[in-house]
Parts: structure tokens; C-alpha cells; sequence
């Protein structure tokens, strides 16, 4: 392999990842709810999400990339693990679709389109008029991009397949089943394509360079090979996403495995003869590879499909969450209990909790990274503010389902509180990513910061940090003498706020601050005070609530009297 091909495969494996990244956020960026609630519904039912993976792959030719959206699609929180698995499994099937075409020169191919993509997308990011555009315009350049990769990976490696080697590798080993899926692995691994495994082992048949059990051996290993991309596409991903690659991965593995049983014992070739009565000739012997790759797939997908559920808790144990992980969607909005609606709502202000938790652990990360003036430790910032971001979305949508039933007065009059405070603590976090762009530019222009300013700040800090514990507390509890704390708190804030900038100004009179420096301070008391702000007013709302309900308790004495 030349320098040339070495740099392609560097350069495709780049693109690959940069396309994936901004894929992921443009989706993040446009999702919303109503896509949210479109993927949700189109996977409601694991054969409707087969079905889609099926459609989608056998459009754009190529499972692999098929897989990468799905992990993307989990990566923005769009849809969950046990979604995904049923998408990938119809993409595994939509990959038969290669193997009956192979033989006609107009199949499509979506890398063609890479380079107009990532144009069109460009041009939508940079001129479009709305924010949805510019996602939009994001997205079609991450796909663009991705596409892109994957074809410089391919073409790197396209030598492979005119190679002598190559061609000599698979007559030799593929009569032997472990070691042709062992070749037909390394192969796919390296041009990135199940599919083109397929068209050369279909190819190479069709030449009379190996039989048809051989081809099948091939066949299979390519089927594992290509699990190779969704892994690819995981790395740097979350939880869940990686959960997905795993679930193509195993489902792969495992069909593979079980099928080298009938391979070994000529089960598998016989009932593909059973199918197809006649000889096995160099002219129908594509015919044959095609209709023993659709029958493998389609036997796995029924195999699969009772048991996807085990398959998404083998996915969780293999991957398992590590301590500090962030789970970005809900974890107590079950839609069973909304017919229940007291308990219903309890289950949402466990939810608003969590994610009032995830908050201010975002600003407190941001906050450790200002002061340290170390960015590694705002890196849990961004997938907190993702986490937070798909939590206002979910519980939300949940509330305002709540919000259909027969509801008594209490959960009515809570509702509406629920959603305010839920808006603050999203607000919140978008605080914290404030700070971490001051701490930031503080350390690429190396802004200097007097021990006298770090210390007014450090004060300011303490308070606020006690003050979104407390904060915390009386969510958690509907703790209205913890609430009035916060209240108490809020204005102390604000009288740190206004000391600071008093303090700030008489360092300017004195020279004794550097004026860039100085704007940073300033930018950072004021995120400070606005979460005060928005702690403020999720205490208000606890006291709020229960101040309702006890005048509501005061006016049941009466109401017995008068019976």
C-alpha cells in the first residue's frame, strides 16, 4: 500500500468522523417534537422499525451507512436503544437489495452524491434565512461529509479488489468455512462495505473462481465485517449510542454463529437447492448467492424479532454505564401512569428533579474549569446541556399529555408551576455553557485575574453553590422552609452582584485591573445572578404550591361544619 492510499484512508477516516459530529448536532438542532414524535411512532412497533431500516437501506445501498444514522439518531437523543435495534435489523436485510442488483450498472450510489451535498448544505448553512435552514443545511453537509469518508476509505483501498492477491486469498480460503468468514471479515473491514463484499464474491463466482459454499462463507464473514462502521461511528459518542453499535454487532455475531452449524453440515446449501431446483451453473450462480444472503437475513431478522428486548439488556450489560455517565433521556415518565394522575405528576417532579441535578452539575463544572483555568473540566458540560435539553423536551410533552386527563385541582394547579420551573432549570444550563465560553476566552487570551477579584468570586460562587443544593432539596420535598432559604439566598446574590461590580470599577479608577479581564468578570457575576434568578423562581413555585394547598386544607374545617 503506497503513501497515497495510506493518506485517503487517514483523510476518509477524518471526514467520516467531522460528517458524523455535525450530523448529530444539526439533528440535535432541528429535532424538536414533532420529529421526535415521528421517530418515536415510525419504531413504536419493532416491525415498523425494521421496515424503516429496510426502506432506508435499500434506497441508499449501503447498511453501514444506514447503521451510522441510527447510532446518530440515539447520539441526539432522538430515539432509544431498543428503537435503534429494530432499525438495524431492518438494514441488514435492506442490504439483500445489493446482492439482487449486482448485475446492473444504474444501481444507485449515495456516495455520488456526497460533494453537492456538502455544497448545498454550506450554502443553506451560511445563507439560509431561518435557524431551521442553517440546521438543515448542517445536516445535509454532516451527511455529505460522512459519505465523503466512507468513500475515500473505499477508494483507498480499491486496489483490493482487481488485486491477484486478493482474488488467490479467497479461492484458496474459502472452501473452509472458518477461514473464508475470516477473510470475507478483513476485507469488509477494509473497503467499508458488506454490500461490495457480496459483489465481489458474486463476481468471483460468477468467473469460477470459488464455489457456491465458499461464497457463502465469504458472504457471512462480510456480514460481520461490517460491523466494523457503526463501532467507528460510536467513538466519542454516549451511552446509548454505543449501546446501538454493540446491538449490530451482536446481532451479526450471532446470526453468523448459529448459521456456521448448517453450513458445516451442508444444511444450509441443501435448502437453498430445495428452493431452486436445478444444477448450480457459472450463470445462475449469482442468482443463488443472492437468494442464500436473503434467506440468511430474513431468518435472522425473525429470530431476532421476539427477542429484541433480550437483545437491548445484552447490550446494556456489555456496555455498561460507567460512574459519573450521563443518561440523556428520562428515567421516570412512564406513559401507563398518566391515567393515574397524581402519581403521574409525582413521577414528573421526580424528572424535574434529575434534571435540575444535571444542571447544576453542568454549572458547577463550568464554574471548577473558570477557576482552575483547565477546559478538560467543562468537557461534561456540553452532554449535560444535551441531557438537559431532552429532558425539558420529554417532560414537557409529558405534562402537557397529563394535561388531557381528568385531573383534580391540585394536580391542575401544579401543572402549569411544573412547566415554569422546568423552563428555568433549561435556562440554567444555558448559563453554564455562558461560562464555559468566558473561561474559554479567558484562557486563550490569557487574561489575568487579581487574587482580590478570584477571591469576590470565589464568595459569590460558595453562595450560589449553596443555594442550588437547597434548591435541589426543596423541589425534591416540596420544602417550603428550605424554599424561603433559597429566597433568602437569591438576595444575597443579588447584593453580591451589585458589591462586585462596585468592587470591579474601583480596580479600573485604580488601574489596577486589565480592562479585557474585566469584561470577563463582569459577563460572569451576571451568568451568576441570572441562575439566581432562575433558582429564585422554582423556589417561588414550591412555596407557591403549598401555600395553595394549605389554604385549601384551611377551607375544608368550614366546609364540614356547614354539612
Amino acid at each position: 500500500m503506497d503513501t497515497n492510499l495510506i493518506f485517503m484512508l487517514i483523510g476518509g477516516l477524518g471526514l467520516f468522523f467531522f460528517g458524523m459530529q455535525i450530523m448529530s448536532e444539526g439533528l440535535k438542532n432541528i429535532a424538536g417534537d414533532r420529529l421526535k414524535a415521528i421517530l418515536h411512532m415510525v419504531t413504536k412497533l419493532p416491525i415498523i422499525g425494521i421496515l424503516v431500516g429496510f426502506t432506508i437501506t435499500a434506497l441508499i445501498q449501503s447498511s453501514s451507512a444506514t447503521t451510522v444514522m441510527v447510532v446518530g439518531f440515539v447520539n441526539a437523543g432522538l430515539i432509544v436503544l431498543k428503537q435503534a435495534i429494530s432499525v438495524i435489523i431492518g438494514a441488514n436485510i435492506g442490504t439483500t437489495v445489493t446482492a439482487w442488483l449486482v448485475s446492473s450498472m444504474s444501481v444507485l450510489k449515495v456516495t455520488h452524491y456526497a460533494l453537492p451535498a456538502v455544497g448545498i448544505g454550506f450554502a443553506l448553512t451560511t445563507f439560509g434565512r431561518t435557524k431551521n435552514a442553517k440546521f438543515w443545511g448542517q445536516v445535509l453537509m454532516g451527511f455529505g461529509l460522512l459519505f465523503m469518508g466512507l468513500g475515500f476509505m473505499k477508494d483507498a483501498f480499491m486496489p483490493l479488489r482487481e488485486s491477484q492477491h486478493v482474488i488467490e486469498m479467497f479461492a484458496k480460503f474459502g472452501d473452509n468455512p472458518m477461514l473464508g468468514i475470516l477473510v470475507g471479515i478483513l476485507v469488509t473491514m477494509l473497503i467499508q462495505s458488506s454490500s461490495a463484499t457480496i459483489a465481489i464474491v458474486q463476481v468471483m463466482a460468477f468467473n469460477g473462481i470459488i464455489s457456491f459454499p465458499a461464497a457463502i462463507t465469504l458472504m457471512l464473514g462480510g456480514d460481520i465485517g461490517t460491523t466494523i462502521t457503526a463501532q467507528l461511528a460510536a467513538i466519542g459518542t454516549n451511552l446509548e449510542a454505543r449501546r446501538a453499535a454493540m446491538a449490530h454487532t451482536l446481532f451479526n455475531f450471532i446470526g453468523v454463529g448459529y448459521m456456521i452449524i448448517f453450513i458445516y453440515n451442508g444444511w444450509f446449501v441443501s435448502f437453498v437447492d430445495f428452493l431452486i431446483p436445478g444444477e448450480i451453473t457459472i450463470k445462475n450462480i449469482m442468482f443463488y448467492i443472492a437468494v442464500a444472503n436473503t434467506i440468511f437475513k430474513l431468518t435472522n431478522a425473525c429470530i431476532f424479532l421476539p427477542f429484541i428486548g433480550l437483545l437491548e439488556k445484552a447490550c446494556i450489560f456489555l456496555v455498561p454505564k460507567r460512574k459519573g455517565m450521563i443518561e440523556m433521556g428520562p428515567q421516570y415518565l412512564e406513559k401507563h401512569l398518566l391515567v393515574t394522575p397524581p402519581i403521574a405528576m409525582e413521577q414528573a417532579r421526580k424528572e424535574t428533579v434529575r434534571m435540575l441535578s444535571l444542571s447544576c452539575r453542568s454549572v458547577s463544572s463550568a464554574m471548577k474549569s473558570f477557576f482552575e483555568d483547565d477546559l478538560s473540566e467543562a468537557k461534561p458540560v456540553e452532554r449535560l446541556e444535551q441531557a438537559v435539553d431532552n429532558l425539558q423536551s420529554a417532560i414537557t410533552q409529558y405534562l402537557v399529555e397529563l394535561s388531557q386527563e381528568d385531573l383534580s385541582r391540585e394536580v391542575s394547579e401544579e401543572l402549569p408551576v411544573l412547566i415554569h420551573s422546568v423552563n428555568d432549570i433549561e435556562r440554567i444550563g444555558d448559563h453554564a455553557e455562558n461560562i464555559v465560553e468566558l473561561t474559554e476566552r479567558k484562557i486563550e487570551k490569557k487574561l489575568p485575574f487579581s487574587e482580590e477579584a478570584t477571591s469576590e468570586l470565589t464568595l459569590m460562587w460558595n453562595e450560589l453553590s449553596s443555594m442550588m443544593i437547597e434548591a435541589q432539596e426543596a423541589l425534591r420535598g416540596n420544602d417550603t422552609e428550605t424554599a424561603e432559604n433559597v429566597l433568602r439566598r437569591e438576595e444575597q446574590i443579588n447584593k453580591f452582584q451589585i458589591d462586585l461590580k462596585k468592587a470591579h470599577v474601583s480596580r479600573l479608577n485604580q488601574s489596577s485591573c486589565d480592562m479585557r479581564s474585566g469584561v470577563v468578570f463582569m459577563d460572569l457575576v451576571d451568568n451568576m445572578e441570572k441562575i439566581g434568578d432562575h433558582l429564585s423562581n422554582i423556589a417561588q413555585g414550591v412555596v407557591s404550591g403549598m401555600r395553595w394547598m394549605g389554604e385549601r386544607e384551611g377551607e375544608s374545617l368550614p366546609a364540614e361544619e356547614t354539612v
